[in-house]
C-alpha cells in the first residue's frame, strides 16, 4: 500500500497535467469559415482532439499504475471537465455549454474507466 503523501502528490500532478492539457490543447476555439461555401467548422480541429485524447489516455494509464483506479479516473475527468466548462460557459450565450459539460464528464468518466480496466488487466496478465 502506498502512503498518503505519495498518493496525494501523484494525484496533484495528474490533476495539474490534465488541466494543462486542456489549457494548451483545447483553448483554440477559432471557427473556420469556408469562403466558397460559407460553411462554418470548428471550433475544434481533429489534430487538437486526437492530441487531447492521447494525453488524457496517457495520464489515466499513469494514474492506473500508481493510484487506486477510481482516483485515476476522477483525477483526469473532473479537472478536464472543469477546465472545459470554464472556457465553454464564458463563450456560449445559449446555455448549451451545460449539456456539453455533462457529455464531457460522462465521456471522460467512461473512457477513463475503460482505459483503467485495460491497464489493470494488462498489468495482472504480465505478473
Amino acid at each position: 500500500m502506498r502512503n498518503k503523501s505519495f498518493t496525494a502528490l501523484v494525484t496533484f500532478i495528474i490533476v495539474a497535467l490534465t488541466t494543462a492539457a486542456w489549457w494548451t490543447l483545447g483553448r483554440d476555439t477559432t471557427r473556420e469559415v469556408d469562403p466558397a461555401t460559407g460553411a462554418v467548422t470548428g471550433p475544434y480541429e481533429a489534430p487538437q482532439v486526437i492530441a487531447c485524447v492521447i494525453v488524457l489516455v496517457a495520464l489515466v494509464v499513469i494514474g492506473a499504475l500508481l493510484l487506486p483506479a477510481w482516483l485515476a479516473v476522477l483525477g483526469v475527468s473532473l479537472p478536464f471537465t472543469a477546465a472545459w466548462t470554464i472556457q465553454a460557459s464564458s463563450t456560449d450565450d445559449s446555455g448549451l455549454w451545460a449539456v456539453g459539460a455533462v457529455l464531457v464528464l460522462v465521456g471522460t468518466l467512461v473512457g477513463g474507466t475503460i482505459v483503467t480496466a485495460i491497464t489493470r488487466g494488462l498489468v495482472r496478465n504480465r505478473d
